[in-house]
């Protein structure tokens, strides 16, 4: 069996054993995390760990999640293929890759710009064309952007993020980790409508901090060669 064989073998154990055996039934999803070669988007050094149930660093002090918390917040969104989506925190693109096979364009906005630079070739390669990649602050609206039908936030918030809910279309849905009092972090669900967002409490997660202000242009050291 050939490489790229081999990691065939590993995506569609891991949409078995990791997504269906957690109770994921969403056909629509499970197809597009079958699909998109999570390898691709790991350094070259952690790609014998791309399928295994663990986030791994992609440089910069940043992660790639876990299958299932990707997999849990594409359907949390309920997409249905026309949709557009805006992604705060493209880290390695691969949360973006997936999206992209869930809905017509995806926006997704990267702070740290050797990140952006380098998941913004990646997606090229594989041929995400539906795939925007922005350098800047995912917690400042876009100018000539938006709405979207839907939004995912991959780095947890402090506060319930107002700015990104407010770019949602009516009836759209925000995904977001959101960090707990006295600890923790806290996967919600937000739907706009007409008065006050309903809110729905998903499950306990961990994801790195949501950063705001300058942007970051430092070199990401990835183990790329």
């Amino acid at each position: 069996m050939n490489q790229e064989a081999g990691y065939r073998v590993a995506r569609a154990r891991m949409v078995s054993e990791q997504l269906r055996g957690a109770g994921l039934a969403d056909p629509r999803v499970l197809g597009a995390m079958r699909d998109v070669p999570r390898h691709r988007f790991v350094p070259k050094l952690l790609r014998h760990r791309a399928y295994q149930p663990c986030a791994l660093p992609i440089g910069s002090g940043q992660t790639i999640s876990q299958p299932f918390t990707v997999a849990l917040t594409c359907a949390l969104l309920e997409l249905k293929g026309d949709e557009s989506a805006l992604e705060i925190g493209t880290g390695s693109g691969y949360q973006a890759a997936v999206l992209s096979r869930l809905c017509a364009q995806v926006l997704t906005i990267e702070r740290v710009e050797p990140l952006a630079r380098r998941a913004a070739i990646v997606l090229a390669e594989l041929d995400h064309a539906n795939v925007t990649v922005l350098c800047a602050d995912g917690c400042e609206p876009v100018s000539g952007q938006g709405p979207f039908d839907a939004i995912v936030v991959t780095a947890c918030a402090d506060r319930f993020p107002d700015t990104l809910y407010r770019q949602l279309r009516a009836g759209g849905r925000l995904v977001v980790p959101l960090a707990q009092t006295g600890g923790g972090q806290t996967l919600y669900r937000f739907t706009r409508e007409p008065r006050q967002p309903r809110i729905e409490r998903s499950l306990d997660c961990r994801f790195v901090p949501l950063v705001r202000g300058p942007l970051a242009r430092a070199a990401a050291e990835t183990g790329e060669d």
